[in-house]
């Protein structure tokens, strides 16, 4: 595929450094923003996680807020907000609000993974007895809420969201699993699968949500994208070097340490057991690592493979120079065209 016919967006999780604060992963998660905006970038979507050292972002409606006033063109949306904690009535009001602030710029993403552990999703949910077994009618009504067509007999009918706006926040659906897939089929939304959770298998996820997708008002023919994980530098050598502090990470997270993420040079100091180096090869197909060229050509294999044009990319590297950098190489490499 002609890497002009990509399209690339961002998946910001805000990711907080050894020596950083959350407010210096915040402060970097706008600059990023208004970077990627001149870069080019269609889309910039922020994360929801909770109860992590490691990441800041906690609230994606807050941050789209201050994303949007921070730019001028970039969509700006939750990736995702995770519904299964929360009212559709209160997800529908907010992101109405935010497309009357931002007409036309919001997206709004949900998803159904708990973002947290157990009893942080207790914390969440407390005074609610719905369960995650919820989630599609969820769905039903955080669309029917949007657009003001709750059944007759619906137990809120005449519940209003407001305020009222002439547009609505296109709804996807983010999900790594056949459950998310054929939910966005069956109420016709947008799917957002997340490659850099599940990268065997979702091809397959693909092509079913796209036969069994059924038109809807929300959206006439099934559209998607892929949230991948890439960490770009001018060399693959140096690319797997930055690497090394997501790989201490995620090693420590899988062993029940959660702490800020590593410095480079703690990670190459950091002496693996063969062990401990078959875990994390697990994770290697979920990464795209190396040079521009080899960025590129792993994703346009995506492309192909997954029918998609479009990729929200995700990069963690411990310092945010590298970070800019590998989103400005990633964007050169696909010959996206700069705002002016």
């Amino acid at each position: 595929m002609n890497p002009k016919n990509i399209r690339l967006s961002i998946l910001d999780q805000s990711p907080i450094r050894q020596g950083g604060t959350p407010a210096d992963a915040l402060s970097e998660t706008i600059r990023l923003a208004q970077y990627a905006e001149q870069l080019g970038y269609h889309r910039y979507w922020l994360a929801e996680h909770h109860g992590t050292p490691s990441l800041a972002g906690a609230s994606p409606e807050i941050m789209v807020t201050r994303v949007a006033a921070a730019t001028n063109a970039i969509r700006v949306g939750s990736g995702g907000v995770m519904l299964s904690h929360y009212s559709p009535y209160k997800v529908a009001e907010n992101f109405q609000l935010l497309e009357t602030m931002f007409p036309g710029r919001i997206d709004l993403g949900i998803g159904r993974a708990p973002g947290s552990d157990q009893r942080t999703n207790q914390a969440l949910a407390y005074g609610s007895q719905v369960g995650i077994e919820s989630f599609p009618s969820k769905i039903a009504d955080l669309t029917a809420f949007q657009h003001d067509a709750l059944a007759a007999d619906h137990n809120f009918a005449g519940v209003k969201a407001t305020p009222t706006t002439a547009g609505h926040p296109p709804l996807w659906l983010l999900g790594s699993s056949d459950y998310s897939a054929a939910y966005a089929a069956h109420f016709g939304i947008s799917l957002s699968f997340a490659h850099f959770i599940t990268a065997h298998g979702g091809d397959t996820v693909m092509k079913s949500y796209r036969d069994q997708f059924k038109p809807s008002e929300l959206l006439k023919e099934p559209k998607a994208n892929l949230g991948v994980f890439v960490l770009c530098a001018d060399t693959e050598e140096q690319a797997q070097r930055l690497a090394s502090s997501r790989n201490l990470a995620r090693l420590w997270r899988d062993r029940g340490r959660t702490a800020p993420l590593p410095s480079v040079d703690v990670a190459m100091a950091h002496e693996y057991t063969d062990a401990e180096r078959r875990h994390l090869a697990h994770y290697k197909d979920r990464n795209i690592i190396g040079s521009p060229e080899q960025v590129r050509d792993e994703l346009n294999e995506l492309s192909t493979r997954y029918g998609v044009e479009e990729f929200v990319v995700l990069t963690i590297c411990y310092d945010f120079a590298d970070r800019v950098r590998s989103y400005a190489l990633l964007a050169e490499a696909f010959d996206i065209q700069p705002r002016i």
